[in-house]
C-alpha cells in the first residue's frame, strides 16, 4: 500500500528533528519505507503499519502545536502510545487543512468535505449556508495554510460593514477603533489558528489584513488569500468590486447567509445575484450549506429548523 501524508501548516525542521532525528525513530519502530519531498511525507509499506504512522505524525503536530518544541523522547513516547494502542480506530482525519492551536481542522460533515473538495479545485468560491456550518472558519483556515505553505505572500479578510452604511467616519477612534466591531469574527478565526505571539506581528506588516469591505476599492491583489465574509451585505457593485481585486497568483472564498441579508431590500445583496450571474464559469465553485453541516452547540440546529418552519 502507498500513501502521501501532506503536512501544511507545520514546522518542518522542528516536526523532523535535527538532522531528521524524528524521522529515524520512526523508521526503526516500523517496516515501513518513508520519503520526504518537500511538505509531503510518501509511505509504502503494510496499510495497518502505514495508519500507524500517520497517527503518530498527527500526535507529533498536536504535540509541537501544544509545547511548540518536540523532543526525540516525545517521538518515543508518542510512538510507544499508538502502538500499544494498536487495536483502535485511527483519530486521524483524512484531510487536514491546517493545524491550528487546538489541533487539526479538517472537514466534520458531509457538507463540509463537498466545501474543501470545492476549494481544492476552484479559485475562487462561494460558500453559502445558515450560522455555525463552519463556513468563515474553514475558509480562514485554508487561508492560513496557504499562507505557511508559502502559496501565497498575504491574507486579506473583509466583510461589510452594514450597521454603519460603509461609512465609518462619524464613529470615534482610529480607522481600527472604528471597524474593530464588525471584524471581531474574523480576529477569532484567526487567533484559534496562529499564536498571538505570531499573530500581531503579521497583522502590524499588513502581511495579514483584516478591514471593511469599502477599503478595497481601487486596489488590484496578487499573491494573496482573499476572504470576504458575511457577503450576503454586499451590495451588488461591491461584490463585483469585490471579485475584480483579484491579481496574479489570488484565491479567494465568499462566504455568507442568504438567509440573513441586513440591506434595505434582499434583492439588493450582491451574493444572491452573483450565484446566477458566475455559476457557468470554470474555475468558481459554488457550494451550498444546510443545518445538517452546524457544528455549533447541538440547539443551533434546532434553532435554525424552528426559524425555517416559522417561514
Amino acid at each position: 500500500m502507498k500513501k502521501t501524508i501532506e503536512l501544511k501548516g507545520v514546522d518542518l525542521t522542528a516536526l523532523f528533528g535535527v538532522a531528521d532525528s524524528h524521522l529515524k525513530l520512526i523508521e526503526d519502530a516500523f517496516a515501513t519505507k518513508l520519503l520526504v519531498r518537500g511538505n509531503e511525507v510518501h509511505l509504502e509499506g503494510d496499510r495497518i503499519q502505514i495508519d500507524l504512522i500517520r497517527e503518530v505524525f498527527h500526535e507529533m503536530i498536536q504535540t509541537l502545536s501544544r509545547k511548540s518544541s518536540l523532543t526525540q523522547d516525545d517521538v518515543r513516547q508518542l510512538i510507544h502510545i499508538v502502538t500499544v494502542d494498536n487495536g483502535h480506530e485511527s483519530k486521524v482525519p483524512d484531510a487536514v487543512i491546517h493545524y491550528g492551536r487546538k489541533g487539526a481542522i479538517s472537514a466534520k460533515t458531509p457538507g463540509q468535505e463537498r466545501y474543501v473538495r470545492t476549494v481544492q479545485e476552484n479559485d475562487i468560491v462561494f460558500s453559502v449556508g445558515p450560522a455555525g456550518t463552519g463556513k468563515t472558519f474553514l475558509a480562514v483556515a485554508f487561508a492560513v495554510a496557504a499562507l505557511d505553505n508559502h502559496e501565497v505572500d498575504r491574507i486579506i479578510l473583509c466583510r461589510p460593514a452594514v450597521e454603519a452604511g460603509e461609512s465609518l467616519g462619524f464613529l470615534p477612534g482610529d480607522l481600527k477603533e472604528k471597524v474593530d466591531p464588525y471584524l471581531t469574527p474574523l480576529y477569532d478565526a484567526l487567533g484559534e489558528m496562529i499564536p498571538q505571539t505570531r499573530l500581531k506581528p503579521l497583522l502590524a506588516k499588513n502581511i495579514i489584513e483584516v478591514i471593511p469591505l469599502a477599503y478595497m476599492r481601487g486596489r488590484t491583489i496578487n499573491n494573496a488569500f482573499l476572504i470576504l465574509d458575511e457577503a450576503q451585505n454586499a451590495a451588488t457593485m461591491q461584490m463585483k468590486m469585490f471579485l475584480t481585486r483579484l491579481g496574479v497568483n489570488s484565491r479567494a472564498i465568499i462566504t455568507g447567509d442568504i438567509t440573513q441579508v441586513d440591506l434595505p431590500r434582499k434583492s439588493d445583496s450582491g451574493l444572491i445575484q452573483v450565484i446566477d450571474i458566475l455559476k457557468e464559469i470554470d474555475g468558481i465553485g459554488f457550494v451550498q450549506l444546510t443545518e445538517e453541516d452546524v457544528v455549533r452547540h447541538h440547539l443551533v440546529r434546532e434553532i435554525i429548523k424552528a426559524y425555517d418552519r416559522a417561514n
